[in-house]
């Protein structure tokens, strides 16, 4: 990645990605759908052009001539930076430094930042904008997982493994909750309600953003997963890294088990009709048959039976050959035990996860 920042007096407010940590905020101008589908993590949506307004201007440049398309664009640039100017930069002090970029790092950031600068503000502009921004995070994360020392948390299904990476996070260890990045808890049944998965490129920012904030010297806890969560790919750089790495075991009695996965996945008991949509993703494996039977239990209230099955028929034998098969050091590494389904007996963990970690590393 470029580390240089350009001085020259042609381009003297041109950044590049390495500098994004050294503004006050980071501005996009890109429309709506632009910004909706990946963004620099942090950054603020100010279109300069909405996408309705992108499409009348490319709709004129087409049909009529590019010199009305271009009045027609300047006269809506010119509005909506007055717009975002007199409200949400209303406030902003005289000392504040905004970063601004586009898809290219062209006429639309441009045309903001020299706004900004007019009025007095120290704004600068990303060289090369989203593109190159984008081409960056694709380099980087091809590198930046071998940097780090990875302690993968295995476990069974319902072991409460996200529940210990947030109590490791509480305890201050360095944490990358992939699940959280991808709103999905990785299974099947994992699709959370009401909270739609991000774009593949916008897992790929917050991957990558939280990469950059850790401390290689310190070791980072992440949850075994599948080369995918839900719909989005992990990168392969990252799976490689985690595979290759120090393992964590936690271990729970399958009543344990069932019961907080029963605190988790509470909204299926509230919805058959999700839940059935969901158990016919397994017909493939089990037949139609046993996903009727299954569903029958679920219709009964039978729910702690309906969780044991499916994690004695299923989610254990699939979890266990994929964690033998991919994580050769786990016996090698940390195992951990949950007794209870309670905030105590996780912070209790991962306190001694913890130090059996710290001192797994020493020894080695």
């Amino acid at each position: 990645m470029r580390t240089d920042l350009r001085t020259d007096s042609r381009n003297n407010d041109l950044v590049t990605v390495a500098h994004l940590a050294d503004f006050d905020e980071i501005i996009d101008t890109r429309s709506e759908s632009e910004f909706a589908e990946d963004h620099v993590p942090g950054a603020v949506n100010y279109p300069v052009l909405n996408d309705a307004e992108r499409a009348r201007v490319g709709t004129l440049y087409k049909q009529v001539s590019a010199f009305d398309a271009k009045k027609l664009g300047a006269a809506l640039v010119s509005r909506n930076i007055a717009r975002h100017i007199e409200t949400a930069f209303a406030q902003r002090p005289r000392t504040w430094r905004p970063l601004v970029y586009c898809w290219r790092g062209g006429s639309r950031s441009s045309a903001m930042t020299h706004v900004l600068q007019q009025v007095g503000w120290r704004a600068a502009r990303l060289e090369g904008g989203y593109k190159t921004y984008r081409r960056a995070v694709i380099a980087d994360l091809e590198i930046m997982p071998r940097r780090y020392r990875w302690c993968v948390v295995c476990g069974l299904t319902g072991s409460g493994k996200s529940r210990l990476l947030r109590a490791l996070a509480q305890r201050g260890a360095q944490v990358l909750d992939l699940e959280a990045l991808a709103a999905h808890r990785g299974s099947v049944l994992g699709n959370l309600p009401g909270e739609p998965q991000p774009a593949q490129k916008m897992f790929d920012s917050l991957i990558w953003s939280a990469l950059r904030g850790f401390d290689a010297a310190k070791p980072v806890f992440v949850e075994a997963e599948s080369k995918k969560i839900g719909n989005l790919r992990v990168p392969q750089s990252l799976i490689a890294a985690m595979w290759d790495s120090v393992c964590v075991q936690l271990d729970a009695s399958i009543n344990l088990r069932v019961d907080m996965l029963m605190d988790e996945y509470r909204h299926f008991v509230t919805d058959a009709g999700l839940l059935g949509a969901q158990l016919d993703c397994l017909a493939a494996h089990y037949g139609q048959q046993q996903i009727t039977a299954w569903k029958e239990v679920a219709d009964r209230g039978e729910w702690h039976t309906l969780v044991r099955a499916l994690l004695e028929m299923h989610y254990d034998p699939a979890y266990t050959r994929s964690t033998l098969k991919h994580y050769p050091q786990l016996a090698e590494g940390v195992t951990c035990t949950i007794m209870a389904n309670d905030d105590a007996a996780f912070e209790d963990v991962a306190t001694q996860c913890l130090f059996d970690v710290a001192k797994h590393f020493a020894v080695r």
